[in-house]
């Protein structure tokens, strides 16, 4: 069976999934670093470059492979999932929204290789490499992620950003669905 195959057969049966749905296919998986013929190249200039292994209309499963910049604090609309560590060790800083405040970092974690941790629906977090590591994440999403908003914490601003955009603040226009103008108590959408 070629690993192509053996991901659909996986996660083509996956329905609106729960939390615990998505790990027990992502186990299934079972998809090591080995698996992967070819990473894409860490982009220049970028937090990381991913590559999508496979998405239906209930699931999304991509690969990232990440420089040594960190990226932008950012949710995933309304989509949940689990991040698998391929390689190397994560920095994974969670924040916290008041209203529609300015994000602000509750804590971070460590997670090596081999760990799994869980993005709940609009939970808000940024990722990087850690202990200059050649940091590799495995992500299986539910739904495909859409709608994501990436915050800039020194702009005090928010974009929800197109799909093609990944966790840092756009670098076009097109990319930009919606920008917002943060305040430290409330929003004002321009």
């Amino acid at each position: 069976m070629t690993f192509t195959n053996r991901i659909k057969i996986i996660l083509d049966p996956l329905k609106k999934p729960s939390k615990d749905e998505l790990k027990e296919a992502l186990l299934k998986l079972d998809i090591k670093i080995d698996d992967l013929a070819s990473l894409p190249e860490p982009s220049k200039g970028k937090p990381y470059n991913r590559r999508l292994l496979y998405k239906n209309d209930e699931v999304e499963l991509l690969v990232m492979n990440w420089s040594q910049l960190e990226c932008a604090p950012h949710d995933h609309g309304h989509s949940h999932g689990w991040i698998q560590v391929l390689s190397g060790t994560s920095l994974n800083s969670v924040y916290e929204v008041k209203g529609n405040g300015l994000p602000t970092e509750l804590f971070h974690q460590y997670h090596h290789q081999g760990k799994y941790f869980y993005a709940p629906k609009k939970a808000i977090h940024k990722m990087q490499a850690s202990h200059k590591s050649d940091l590799v994440t495995l992500h299986l999403y539910s739904p495909p992620i859409k709608g994501m908003i990436v915050y800039d914490l020194q702009k005090c601003a928010a974009c929800v950003v197109s799909d093609d955009c990944g966790a840092w603040w756009p670098d076009e226009q097109y990319q930009k669905v919606k920008e917002i103008q943060l305040k430290r108590v409330g929003i004002i959408e321009e």
